[in-house]
């Protein structure tokens, strides 16, 4: 497949190219910023700079691909106003991008929790740009996975997780995050479904199968 991974230099992102490269996929990155592009080569993405923060179409960016990935985020230390631009208006930006160019499918990385508001102010601004993408993406017509990642961590991965649509609270390293999201690529049983995703016991190529039928 031909994958645009948007996002492209965050952490997830930088261990999805490698994974998806090695699964023979052909990978484009878009990212924000001109010298991040040779660390996405070197992990066998091709880099596309565009700030989608800036830009307001972004079709020709994304390419014409047999899939999208949304793996931005405005990220720790940002304020409420980067949650909205980004984080939802950012992924809008991507699902008009596929209906023009006609990729029908659609997957989300968003996170946990996102209907149950909690926490500061700028911590519940970013779960409800998160809801409110996601639930544009499910009204979207696109052949869309949400994936809903627990607290993310740098551990290795385990290679087993826990996937279901509802979920106790945990955590993830982002390594697992990765290679689920790969399994979901290749797994088109997943396209109008959404799951919570943390740490478990079941392999992960397994858990995707499970979560598909």
């Amino acid at each position: 497949m031909d994958i645009t991974v948007v996002g492209g230099h965050g952490k997830i992102a930088m261990l999805l190219h490698s994974i998806l490269r090695q699964k023979g996929h052909r990978v484009r990155g878009i990212i924000r910023k001109p010298e991040q592009a040779e660390d996405l080569r070197q992990a066998g993405a091709e880099p596309v700079v565009c700030d989608i923060e800036e830009t307001e179409e972004i079709s020709e960016a994304v390419g014409s691909m047999d899939a999208v990935v949304f793996a931005a985020g405005a990220g720790s230390g940002s304020g409420a106003g980067r949650k909205w631009s980004v984080d939802r208006d950012g992924a809008l930006k991507l699902m008009d991008a596929a209906h023009n160019n006609g990729i029908a499918r659609y997957v989300m990385v968003s996170a946990m929790g996102t209907d149950e508001p909690r926490g500061n102010e700028v911590f519940r601004t970013y779960l409800q740009a998160k809801e409110e993408a996601d639930e544009a993406l499910r009204n979207s017509g696109l052949e869309y996975t949400i994936l809903k990642p627990g607290r993310l961590t740098n551990e290795p991965g385990t290679g087993k997780v826990a996937m279901a649509p509802h979920l106790e609270k945990g955590e993830i390293p982002r390594e697992d995050v990765a290679a689920v999201l790969a399994e979901i690529l290749e797994t088109p049983e997943t396209a109008g479904k959404q799951f919570d995703l943390i740490s478990g016991d079941t392999p992960v190529s397994e858990a995707v199968q499970q979560a598909g039928v």
